[in-house]
């Protein structure tokens, strides 16, 4: 049982760090991007910033899906999605889905240029629009989190 350990600490570690940087990025980044710089700049310094942060995510995004999917898999726990009181369990897989496709498929193909491509037209509105998708996904994540410490503790709602 070493093995489910270890997964169960690579999915904790993996969730703090995605999480806790995208929580940095909302609450922190974005906001003093916004107070700091002008509305033209805007883009290009978040653009910097967040490509630092990128690959991090990247990676933390892959161990967490690995992890939980193998956890899974090894305690044969498959039936949970078919349960109501496992609600999280879907929320978790849904959270993992949107951001691996926004970090692998979205972001760089479709989203950069996109964003790009508007930001030389209206700044103001594309950053707001990154703003108001990061507070989306960290949202939807916190209440991921907060059901998966409940629910697996026994705390059930239904």
């Amino acid at each position: 049982m070493i093995e489910m350990g270890l997964a169960r600490v690579l999915h904790v570690l993996g969730v703090v760090l995605w999480i806790g940087g995208v929580a940095m990025v909302t609450t922190v980044i974005l906001p003093a991007v916004k107070r700091l710089v002008s509305a033209d700049d805007r883009i290009a310094l978040f653009e910097s910033i967040e490509h630092r942060f990128a690959w991090q995510a990247r990676v933390t995004t892959l161990v967490t899906g690995l992890s939980g999917f193998y956890m899974i898999h090894r305690l044969n726990a498959w039936e949970r999605f078919t349960l109501p009181s496992f609600w999280w369990m879907h929320t978790m897989v849904l959270v993992w889905v949107l951001f691996t496709l926004m970090l692998f498929v979205l972001e760089p193909l479709v989203l950069r240029r996109l964003f790009l491509r508007q930001a030389a037209i209206n700044p103001q509105r594309v950053f707001a629009v990154m703003q108001f998708m990061h507070w989306v996904l960290l949202m939807l994540s916190l209440v991921t989190i907060a059901g998966a410490v409940a629910g697996s503790h026994g705390w059930f709602w239904w």
